[in-house]
């Protein structure tokens, strides 16, 4: 499977196809105009996320928790921000997917590591 997605991401062809329908979806889904990142629209009750949102550092922390806050009183209030305002393309990068592959690989390894049988000579 992993040979599959691999190969779909390095096929110019395939990406030149679906980078505007991502960009549609993106523009549809309205987190932007809320002044959200991608990554703050995942779920914080999974084990995993929490580790990685512990290793986030403190300006990093306060920055999401400052966007998550902002982004609920303008749902409140059913408004969103000016558009110079709105998290631009470059700006929505991945801050918390490299912290989340991080704590899944130390988590299979220590799964690994645990499973691990005893063979006495």
């Amino acid at each position: 499977m992993e040979s599959v997605a691999r190969a779909l991401q390095n096929n110019t062809a395939f990406r030149a196809i679906v980078r505007p329908l991502a960009n549609t979806w993106v523009n549809l889904s309205g987190y932007r105009r809320l002044g959200l990142r991608y990554d703050d629209l995942l779920r914080e009750e999974t084990p995993i996320i929490q580790e990685a949102i512990s290793r986030l550092s403190r300006d990093e922390i306060d920055a999401r928790n400052f966007r998550h806050r902002r982004a609920f009183q303008l749902s409140l209030s059913h408004q969103e921000l000016p558009s110079p305002q709105w998290t631009k393309p470059e700006d929505d990068y991945k801050y918390l997917q490299p912290l989340i592959e991080d704590v899944r690989l130390e988590q299979a390894e220590r799964d690994a590591f645990n499973s691990m049988t005893y063979v006495q000579k």
